[in-house]
């Protein structure tokens, strides 16, 4: 029996999984996506971007760059599936959270995954509960933006739970601001 669970340990990393339950593209590589921050977003203008109702539409890249930048990153990160609509091009450190909008350090294409996995519709589900944290002052900026660049998987279940709601929603995230998240017209 040991014998078997030594072998099916060292296949984990293998198979594209990391302890035990966590895909290891749930995360982004560090050295490509690092994350990167608006300077126009300080806790000291909040209230005047993020916080405001279609704040992020005015500088959310356009599609054409998007898509593209996803392609290339498909490619630079080597995943098996290559289908971009397995995919979203995601900012690591969200729009609403003041994440730079078209550094190629902030975005990744983030694995969409199934229904409790570590995907994008369980990390949509985390950024609105912290853009509703920040403008609500129960949380700061600084913090949420070093959370999400430094492992979102950690801080949902900090502040969601142990197990990743990733069903695909029906509906847009009704964010603190009621602003829409991505553009993959859900």
């Amino acid at each position: 029996m040991k014998i078997l669970f030594i072998i099916f340990a060292l296949l984990l990393p293998a198979m594209g999984w990391t302890h035990g339950i966590l895909p290891a593209a749930s995360l982004p590589d560090r050295a490509m996506t690092p994350g990167a921050i608006n300077p126009a977003v300080t806790a000291g203008t909040i209230d005047q971007t993020i916080c405001v109702r279609g704040w992020t539409k005015s500088v959310r890249p356009g599609v054409r760059y998007t898509e593209r930048l996803k392609k290339s990153q498909i490619r630079a990160y080597g995943y098996a599936d290559t289908r971009p609509w397995k995919y979203e091009e995601d900012h690591l450190i969200p729009l609403d959270l003041g994440g730079s909008p078209d550094s190629p350090l902030n975005l990744w294409p983030e694995p969409h995954f199934g229904p409790g996995e570590w995907g994008s519709y369980a990390k949509d589900r985390l950024e609105a509960r912290m853009v509703r944290l920040v403008c609500r002052h129960q949380l700061s900026l600084h913090q949420a933006q070093a959370m999400m660049a430094g492992n979102w998987v950690a801080a949902y279940r900090r502040y969601l739970g142990s197990v990743p709601d990733n069903s695909r929603p029906t509906r847009r995230y009704p964010a603190y601001h009621g602003d829409h998240w991505h553009h993959h017209g859900w």
